[in-house]
C-alpha cells in the first residue's frame, strides 16, 4: 500500500471550432518546461464534475457543462509543490465555440508557471520536442475528434 497522498483530479480536453486542443505550458523552477491540459484537484467535498467545471472557468474563464468522463487515469507524480503523490484523473471532453480564454481566475502559483497557453493540432503537439501530459492525450483527442459529428443519443 502507497504512503502517498491521494490526489483526485478533473483535466479537461477543451477543443475549439477547428478541433485544436488547449494545453498550457508549465515553466517551473528545476523542472523542464511541460504541457498540460487545463484542470486540477478536486477540492475536499466536490465531486469530479463540479472540479471540472470549477477548473474550466478559473483557468480559461469559460463556464460551461464539463459532460461526462471519457477516460481515467492513475498516475503517479511529483507536484509543483514537490509533492509526491498517487493521482486519480478523470477526463472531460469539452467543446467550445471559441478560441479566447482568459486567465483572470489563476491562482497565484498558476500566474507564476503558466504564462503560455496554446490550442494544439494533433500533428503540431507530436511535432514539437518538449513534453506533454497525458503521454496519451492525441489518441483521447483523436478520438474525440472522431466522435464529433456521432449523436449524443448511442
Amino acid at each position: 500500500m502507497s504512503d502517498r497522498p491521494k490526489r483526485p483530479a478533473a483535466r479537461l480536453l477543451v477543443t475549439d471550432p477547428a478541433g485544436r486542443l488547449l494545453m498550457f505550458r508549465f515553466t517551473a523552477e528545476g523542472r523542464a518546461p511541460f504541457w498540460v491540459t487545463p484542470g486540477g484537484a478536486v477540492d475536499p467535498g466536490e465531486s469530479f464534475e463540479a472540479a471540472a467545471r470549477r477548473e474550466l472557468y478559473e483557468e480559461t474563464g469559460i463556464e460551461a457543462d464539463p459532460g461526462p468522463v471519457v477516460a481515467v487515469r492513475h498516475v503517479r507524480f511529483v507536484t509543483l509543490q514537490n509533492v509526491d503523490v498517487d493521482a486519480e484523473e478523470r477526463y472531460f471532453s469539452i467543446r467550445v465555440d471559441s478560441d479566447a480564454i482568459s486567465s483572470d481566475g489563476h491562482t497565484e502559483l498558476e500566474q507564476k508557471v503558466m504564462l503560455t497557453h496554446r490550442w494544439w493540432s494533433p500533428g503540431e503537439l507530436e511535432a514539437q520536442d518538449e513534453a506533454w501530459f497525458p503521454r496519451d492525450v492525441t489518441t483521447l483527442w483523436q478520438d474525440i475528434l472522431a466522435g464529433a459529428g456521432e449523436d449524443d443519443d448511442r
